[in-house]
């Protein structure tokens, strides 16, 4: 067993990893030599093969990052340790998605215990329920609130993902920041969808550092293939890799971040260094139900709103009576697509009114669970006929009614997921995220002066923008000082519903659309019978209390025309989910990434 203390005492391993523990002495830093992997040739629909493996497995949105984290796998780390090392990469090479200047949410599986850790982002001391409101008392739009530093809020994963080491860790903690630095240092090849998303962003260019760091003199986006380093992060890096998250939440790492948010000449926000220095992971307990009376499927609790809502929707399709055929020719039958969008509605409703932080807001009934009561869910699912009942409105669980007004609907963006199971069964879901892509377009040197850096989240926009509705009633998702926002981040682990062993681990990017991209596995998983790979490729959609949106060109124009006949509003999208997933199966593990993106499942 490798020893757990702040550095390994062997200088080698006699591992097939080179793993070089150079770090015998307390000033000198670990290195791990990465064998170099070339992320895949371009963005867009590209075929997965899934993966069987045996041992361990690791499912990342980028190449690299997953290669990371099979290599602390083998080094014989922890689920956990092989989740930082692959975070820390992907903080790198897709920063458009996550990184340390945002926030998380990881469940974890020991064999014994489930935790539920929040590294959910919070709002700043000084923020209010009116900061989003222009000078007439108007929200802003979108955007406006997301570019500058209005909408970042003080960033959570740093700290969460070292108290999940501290009792889940098996390596070392600097061993972990290995891969990254090296990366950072010697520079990756910009892959395709980095490239596409650079230059289709209209706002981060705005950003000085950001300008001459991503893009050429020119204004182009850097190239697919460049060899990128970013100095300024691997510099940051290594000051957590030596001293802890103290390293980034104080000192001159957090005095650039505050520096950068609050002297945005624009759109300045009001983040402090003390929002910083107090800033605390959540050890929560993880909400988890039972589903067609064989699967436990366990999720996060509020400030997500995506477990509620995903079983909420499974729920309210398990009152209704059986269909026989829900899949045609591969694809969700339009009877079945119009059954999912009204209970999608009426699940949304819900979210729309009562999911917020629980420190802030009381679960309706006093239960969070009374959303999932079966009471309830069939007093709900009464409402789905044979026709679109176009909006639908709130419920009203436990029969007692809140004086929240709904929150309208507004954008949600962004977000990576990571799913991994080691080799002693250690399993986890972790979702990430800095919002909406490249956050708020603010990319932080942490004080070096080097090129590069981390950029920062725009999560407040996750509040509600307007914070009340006409008639003056609070929406629970408004912004208050110290308050983490609304989230749909659904890291999911299912077990067997009667021994207790774990099934699967999954998950998903896209904003409000991550609650149906996993729900949409969940149901290829196990009522259909697909393995991890094609319960992924299932064509994506989605329902958010209004059009049932399809995606694009992955239906028949039958199937359209049968919703449309149904009094539904249908349009199709790209619907670019980014799911991963790992399955127990006869012969061990199997791992599914989506094809849509740039992802893969590595392991042994």
């Amino acid at each position: 067993m490798i020893p757990r203390h702040p550095w390994l005492q062997r200088c080698a391993l006699g591992l097939s990893v080179t793993l070089l523990l150079t770090a015998c002495a307390r000033d000198r830093e670990p290195t791990l030599e990465i064998r170099p992997i070339q992320p895949e040739a371009a963005s867009g629909y590209q075929a997965k093969p899934g993966w069987q493996l045996q041992r361990y497995a690791v499912a990342a949105a980028n190449p690299l990052a997953a290669e990371a984290g099979r290599q602390i796998l083998q080094a014989g780390g922890s689920a956990v340790d092989a989740a930082i090392a692959v975070q820390m990469v992907l903080g790198l090479v897709e920063p458009q998605s996550s990184g340390i200047g945002g926030g998380a949410f990881l469940l974890h599986w020991n064999g014994q215990r489930l935790d539920a850790w929040d590294g959910r982002e919070t709002a700043p001391a000084d923020a209010d329920e009116e900061m989003f409101l222009n000078s007439d008392g108007q929200p802003m739009a979108f955007i406006d609130a997301v570019v500058g530093g209005r909408a970042v809020g003080v960033p959570g994963l740093v700290k969460m993902l070292e108290a999940a080491h501290r009792s889940h860790g098996r390596l070392p903690w600097a061993v972990l920041f290995v891969p990254a630095i090296e990366l950072a240092e010697q520079g990756f090849a910009v892959s395709p969808r980095l490239h596409q998303l650079l230059a289709a962003d209209a706002h981060l260019r705005r950003d000085p550092a950001a300008a001459s760091f991503y893009y050429r003199a020119d204004g182009s986006a850097l190239p697919v293939g460049h060899r990128l380093r970013n100095p300024a992060l691997a510099q940051v890096l290594r000051g957590i890799a030596r001293h802890g998250s103290a390293a980034f939440y104080t000192g001159a790492v957090a005095q650039a971040m505050v520096g950068k948010v609050r002297q945005h000449p624009d759109n300045p926000g009001r983040l402090q260094l003390a929002d910083l220095q107090r800033y605390q992971p959540l050890r929560r307990e993880a909400l988890c139900q039972l589903w067609l009376a064989q699967y436990r499927v366990c999720g996060f609790p509020p400030p997500s709103s995506g477990q509620l809502t995903q079983m909420q929707i499974l729920g309210l399709l398990e009152q209704l009576p059986v269909l026989e055929q829900p899949l045609e020719d591969s694809r969700p039958s339009a009877e079945f697509l119009h059954r999912y969008s009204e209970a999608a509605k009426l699940a949304f409703a819900d979210r729309a009114q009562y999911i917020a932080d629980p420190a802030f807001v009381a679960p309706p009934a006093g239960d969070w669970r009374s959303l999932l009561a079966p009471a309830y869910l069939k007093q709900r699912a009464a409402l789905i006929g044979d026709r679109s009942m176009g909006t639908a409105r709130h419920g009203v669980p436990g029969g007692v009614p809140l004086a929240w007004a709904p929150q309208a609907a507004q954008e949600e963006y962004g977000t990576s997921h990571i799913s991994i199971v080691d080799a002693a069964g250690n399993a986890l879901a972790m979702t990430s995220s800095v919002e909406q892509a490249f956050g708020a377009r603010l990319l932080s040197d942490g004080g070096s002066g080097l090129p590069g850096g981390f950029l920062l989240n725009n999560q407040l926009t996750d509040f509600a923008l307007a914070p009340r509705d006409s008639e003056g009633r609070p929406v629970a998702n408004r912004v208050e000082s110290g308050k983490r926002p609304r989230s749909s981040m659904s890291p999911t682990l299912v077990f067997d519903g009667m021994n207790g062993g774990l099934l699967a681990s999954l998950g998903s990017p896209g904003g409000a659309g991550i609650i149906h991209f996993t729900g949409k596995t969940l149901l290829g998983l196990y009522p259909w019978q697909l393995d991890a790979q094609r319960a992924i490729d299932l064509p994506n959609f989605t329902n958010f209390n209004g059009p049932t949106v399809l995606e694009k060109d992955r239906f028949p124009p039958s199937t359209l025309e049968a919703l449309r006949a149904q009094g539904h509003e249908v349009g199709e999208s790209e619907l670019p989910s980014g799911l991963q997933a790992i399955q127990r199966t006869p012969e061990g593990l199997f791992g599914g990434a989506d094809p849509r993106r740039e992802g893969v499942v590595v392991g042994e």
